[in-house]
């Protein structure tokens, strides 16, 4: 180890051979959150490994943005190699260049208005569905129309329904191993218990259901569709003409599965968590919704309009952010004053970022008008980024935050939710911060209600 490294504070709490995986595991978020109290970069050891903390937005900025050439997507992406390959939240620089650039067409605004269509006619249904009074699991019930809106507008053609099928079943087990394969010893990923069996069986299922549906899409003749798939198979690179690989175009559908589906199920549990306990914040959400939309379905047209719509989610992804991510680095950079070698494993966390009381006034306060442009104006921009940052922030934010408004939009105008009054939520870290669970009573509103 460096000179330099030696120097960096190391977190309280670690244990020998372990390290600071007990408390990694038992209480990930706060434990997140603790490290600032150490600095800005701090050590954190999963068993022999050391990783080092980024706690800062400043220095978050530095690593995402101005240093970004220097890193590679760190251990946290390369376990999930195994599941997406070189897709874009995996792939080196040289690989994700090109196919980003390849990709982008699939999720411009023209492209996210004809997806809108289809996440209103499913919000409209899921509602329909609802009785009142009848306590419906919220959580479950958004994951299963989030992976189903994912999959309809991924897969359009009858040939594609098998895929659909596949991404039901199989990325809700995925996405529950996903943190804990991060903090854990590889050699733990051999063991044969029934976690790992899980995850390998739904890997295996899932690739070979889509590479069965890239291979048909492929060789089929009929009408253009304007679906993902169709997209990606259609895309050419500008410079060299080179199209992506059956392969390739399986690994990017798996990642955008992965990566898509609890980001937007989670957001929106946590919004209806959030409005059953801040009733004035709902009614307020509400006329603006009214007053926009009416009685007619939402569109993407209304999503600009919906200005308040907004503010309200910007806190709840504020909240609830993505617990952890990494970078490793590529070539020797210099981060915060200190030099790190090439293979240095960096992390960082948006959770513990945006709940920063350096950056957020009473930062555990559910308050959507912190987001008022006369409030937020001297925040820095960096202090804010729940899809990341720089070359490799999300591709499909357009994407996911038209899904969320929609369905918000949809379902509030018909129904109100109600928390059961002997049921406390849990905050679970996952790929996103979400509720173990949240059973809800869906209410109708009545005209002035």
């Amino acid at each position: 180890m460096s000179t330099a490294l030696r120097a960096i504070p190391r977190a309280p709490g670690g244990l020998p051979l372990i390290g600071h995986v007990v408390p990694l595991l038992r209480r990930p978020l706060d434990f997140m959150q603790s490290l600032r109290s150490s600095g800005d970069l701090v050590r954190v050891d999963v068993g022999t490994l050391p990783i080092y903390f980024v706690n800062s937005a400043d220095l978050t900025h530095e690593l995402l943005v101005n240093k970004a050439r220097h890193v590679e997507k760190g251990r946290f992406f390369v376990r999930a190699r195994v599941l997406v390959g070189d897709s874009l939240p995996t792939a080196p620089s040289h690989i994700h260049r090109p196919h980003r650039r390849l990709m982008q067409p699939a999720f411009h605004r023209e492209r996210i208005a004809e997806y809108a269509r289809v996440m209103a006619d499913r919000a409209r249904t899921m509602a329909d569905a609802w009785v009142p009074g009848r306590t419906i699991a919220v959580d479950e019930e958004l994951a299963e129309f989030s992976v189903g809106t994912l999959a309809e507008t991924m897969f359009s053609t009858d040939i594609s329904r098998p895929a659909a099928v596949a991404v039901r079943r199989d990325v809700p087990i995925l996405l529950k191993t996903a943190l804990l394969r991060a903090v854990t010893p590889r050699l733990l990923d051999r063991l044969p218990i029934p976690a790992n069996r899980k995850f390998d069986q739904a890997a295996h299922r899932l690739r070979k259901v889509i590479d069965d549906v890239v291979a048909a899409s492929r060789a089929q003749d009929g009408p253009e569709v304007n679906d993902l798939l169709s997209t990606l198979l259609a895309a050419r690179d500008s410079d060299t003409g080179e199209a992506l690989s059956d392969r390739e175009v399986r690994d990017e559908l798996v990642a955008i599965m992965f990566a898509g589906t609890e980001t937007t199920a989670s957001t929106l549990c946590w919004t209806f968590h959030e409005l059953a306990a801040h009733p004035e914040v709902e009614e307020r959400l509400l006329a603006e919704i009214r007053s926009v939309v009416g009685d007619r379905p939402v569109t993407f047209e209304d999503l600009p309009k919906l200005e308040y719509t907004d503010r309200v989610l910007r806190e709840v992804s504020r909240m609830h952010s993505v617990p952890l991510l990494m970078r490793r680095v590529a070539t020797p950079v210099e981060l915060g004053g200190t030099e790190l070698p090439v293979g240095t494993e960096i992390a960082f966390s948006l959770y513990a970022l945006h709940r920063d009381p350096r950056l957020y006034e009473a930062p555990e306060r559910f308050d959507p008008d912190r987001w008022l442009p006369e409030r937020s104006q001297d925040r820095p921009r960096e202090s804010y980024i729940p899809f990341g940052s720089g070359n490799r922030k999300c591709i499909g934010d357009g994407f996911a935050w038209t899904e969320i408004v929609i369905t918000l939009a949809t379902v509030l105008a018909r129904w109100r939710l109600e928390p059961l009054p002997d049921h406390s939520v849990r905050e679970v870290a996952s790929a996103v911060a979400h509720p173990d669970r949240l059973p809800m009573r869906p209410v109708p509103r009545t005209a002035a209600a």
